[in-house]
């Protein structure tokens, strides 16, 4: 990627998260089905968090933070580049215990604001198909994660080709866009959405990213026809 798109990018993406946050949660149960939550479920009990130190990179409205501390995570924190991100999620959390709320910080993929080790698992949710730079996030990931932690990044995917592959391209290019027109009244962000996984990798692809960040024993695992891919990798 040119050094022009790698700065341009998180600005184009920081500000479209930002206008969509009133009806992000929403809009992600509506897109899916409600499917959402099961497949976070699933990722967060692929990270192993029972008595770990998590971090969740983009934590959006803190989804995958709150269940990491629903799974027995020791701590949690969460970074996110978007502020209004960041706000809902703080409102959200605003009604837990003190002592068992995530930690919310303002922080970008690319150059996480931690020590090397400080965690025992990683983890992401619909993210790394918007960073700039997705060899540098597990670079990363890998480098704050102690050894034998974990990585899991829960993403959007490319179906195999076939019937369902065809439907769901028509559902995802065509339909998403729409939906995010009436809903959120943002035709531009849902047209994105989709059109940010045309230069994104297959699973197979993404695994190499991984191992080439240095993790290793990488594996994924394919939900919802194909369309949805939950990734996990160890550092040594």
């Amino acid at each position: 990627m040119r050094t022009a798109d790698l700065e341009e990018k998180p600005r184009r993406v920081g500000s479209m998260f930002n206008r969509i946050v009133p009806h992000y949660d929403l809009m992600n149960t509506l897109m899916t089905g409600g499917r959402d939550r099961a497949w976070r479920r699933l990722a967060v009990s692929m990270s192993q968090p029972a008595g770990a130190d998590g971090l969740d990179v983009g934590t959006g409205t803190a989804e995958l933070a709150l269940e990491l501390r629903r799974q027995g995570a020791r701590s949690v924190v969460g970074v996110d580049f978007s502020w209004e991100m960041l706000r809902a999620a703080r409102h959200k959390t605003s009604a837990s215990d003190t002592t068992t709320a995530p930690l919310l910080l303002a922080g970008d993929a690319l150059n996480l604001p931690f020590p090397d080790q400080s965690f025992d698992l990683v983890i992401s949710g619909f993210v790394i198909r918007n960073v700039a730079d997705i060899a540098q996030a597990f670079h990363e990931m890998r480098r704050v994660l102690r050894p034998g932690g974990r990585v899991v990044c829960l993403e959007i995917t490319h179906p195999r080709p076939g019937l369902f592959a065809r439907l769901f391209r028509l559902y995802f290019y065509r339909l998403v866009p729409l939906l995010g027109s009436l809903i959120a009244r943002d035709f531009d962000a849902y047209r994105y959405l989709p059109n940010s996984l045309t230069s994104f990798p297959p699973a197979d692809g993404l695994a190499r990213l991984m191992e080439g960040a240095g993790l290793v024993d990488v594996q994924y695992q394919l939900l919802s026809g194909g369309s949805v891919a939950v990734h996990r990798g160890y550092r040594a």
